[in-house]
């Protein structure tokens, strides 16, 4: 196995990993591409059509893009993500993408394997994270060619597949083969479970922080194997669907109340839910809430949609999709807007109560919903509560709450993310520790893709300052 076990622990000088991330999505997959050598340059048989980037990027054609200045790239730029080096590594392999336009990506990659930085990447299941818990016959939000990885077409992996969509199975797909293709599978383990992460004292070496990682790997489903590693940098890519947003009201425990649109599908399939049963409450304006009345109205099973926003408040999500491109997620919208608990009604199977709030669920399948001023309780079969995840950092140090932009709240993707430096993705209040993806607010896949970049390009450079590069071809640590 290649976890260092319990047993190890009494060596004297326990091999120590230059690099260890918690998380195999996406963010800690695009990491160890870049960990294992892949340096991304400027193609100069391509023009960018930003032409201030572009004269920048030819003042070095001999350089890779890590080796650079994140800072001197980055400005300037706009983009959709707050973190100025998701959007350079964005416009880099997608340029003008906001425009509309599919344009090839700038760069060429060239693997130096005497740049390499030993790691691991520890995944509670197979690489690609959360994808393969997601429903399958959904459809991506972002377009198929926006959350593939550098190095390997999305397309040419789906055979030439053309539609602007993609499911999640697909998606999933794609990860587990990138991992092959690139030759990365070495420097993953699955099945794994983080329990601790702590900073140990290095005693009079002065070269930075060690980190101690603990957990365990499930073998077998009765199996767990304990294991403890040790690291000079951790980098954070758990994502952000660990732990569901609650509403904190009473009855919110009781058995027929969920936090997953999984549930959902499930009691459909076994024949929990039917045409004859009492309505699904779903609570939430975002996507989730909407897939979730979308697969019972195509279950024939009746829903009351309950939200706090109004209908016209800008912040919803589907004022800022398109509608050519996302029809499924406008026809809720058009529920939500053109039908309310009026005597008069559109869509039959439908109820939409706008500026409402959950006031309890109780023991006999009852709910209690307030707005207007009134009460109105309802008679439900399943109650979907979808307003949100959090992640759980629960192996840090009061759960993490200290990295967060505001330390006295919890970390929360879009409220409180990560405080980090914006070149480097290293936390503020913790060197050593790194974070990325939708921990630092970047909850896109075409933006977390910049958290390898920004990180990679800070730990050579470190690397290099220190005269520790790397360059043996393999992973001696596990």
């Amino acid at each position: 196995m290649p976890l260092l076990e319990e047993n190890t622990l009494s060596q004297e000088h326990p091999p120590t990993l230059p690099v260890v991330i918690i998380g195999n999505g996406p963010s800690g997959i695009c990491l160890s591409y870049l960990l294992s050598g892949y340096k991304p340059y400027l193609d100069t048989a391509t023009v960018h059509p930003n032409p201030i980037l572009y004269r920048k990027l030819q003042e070095a054609t001999h350089l890779s893009i890590t080796e650079q200045d994140m800072k001197y790239l980055s400005e300037g730029l706009e983009g959709r993500s707050r973190n100025p080096v998701a959007v350079l590594f964005d416009t880099l392999l997608h340029p003008n993408a906001d425009f509309g336009y599919e344009f090839p990506p700038v760069l060429k990659w060239r693997r130096d394997k005497h740049q390499q930085i030993p790691h691991l990447v520890l995944g509670k299941g197979t690489p690609g994270g959360a994808w393969h818990a997601m429903e399958g016959s959904m459809l991506t939000v972002s377009l198929g060619i926006w959350m593939e990885l550098p190095g390997v077409n999305y397309r040419d992996m789906t055979n030439g597949k053309r539609s602007d969509r993609a499911t999640p199975e697909e998606i999933s797909s794609y990860y587990k083969d990138y991992v092959k293709l690139k030759g990365l599978q070495k420097n993953f383990v699955d099945n794994t479970y983080v329990t601790s992460v702590q900073k140990l004292c290095r005693g009079h070496e002065q070269e930075g922080t060690l980190w101690e990682i603990r957990g365990y790997r499930q073998v077998q489903s009765d199996t767990h194997v304990p294991f403890s590693l040790f690291a000079e940098n951790v980098v954070l890519a758990t994502g952000a669907s660990d732990s569901p947003v609650r509403l904190g009201v009473e009855g919110e425990d009781l058995p027929f109340v969920f936090h997953s649109i999984s549930d959902l599908g499930l009691a459909v399939s076994q024949g929990k839910l039917d045409v004859n049963s009492d309505p699904v409450l779903v609570v939430g304006a975002g996507l989730s809430a909407a897939d979730a009345v979308l697969c019972a109205l195509n279950s024939n099973i009746r829903v009351l949609h309950v939200f706090r926003k109004n209908v016209d408040n800008p912040d919803l999500i589907f004022k800022q999709l398109p509608k050519t491109l996302y029809p499924e997620y406008h026809k809720v919208y058009n529920m939500m807007s053109s039908q309310t608990c009026s005597s008069i009604s559109l869509f039959p199977d439908y109820t939409s109560f706008p500026e409402h709030c959950v006031v309890s669920f109780q023991s006999d399948m009852k709910c209690l919903l307030q707005g207007d001023n009134s009460l109105k309780a309802f008679k439900i079969s399943m109650a979907l509560v979808l307003i949100g995840t959090n992640p759980n950092l629960f192996f840090l140090k009061g759960q993490g709450q200290y990295l967060g932009q505001d330390p006295t709240r919890p970390i929360s993707c879009k409220q409180n993310p990560i405080d980090i430096n914006p070149y480097t993705f290293e936390c503020t209040k913790e060197p050593g520790l790194f974070a990325m993806g939708p921990l630092v607010g970047d909850n896109f896949v075409r933006f977390l893709k910049g958290g390898a970049l920004g990180i990679t390009s800070c730990l050579l450079k470190r690397l290099k300052k220190r005269g520790k590069l790397i360059s043996n071809g393999g992973n001696n640590f596990i």
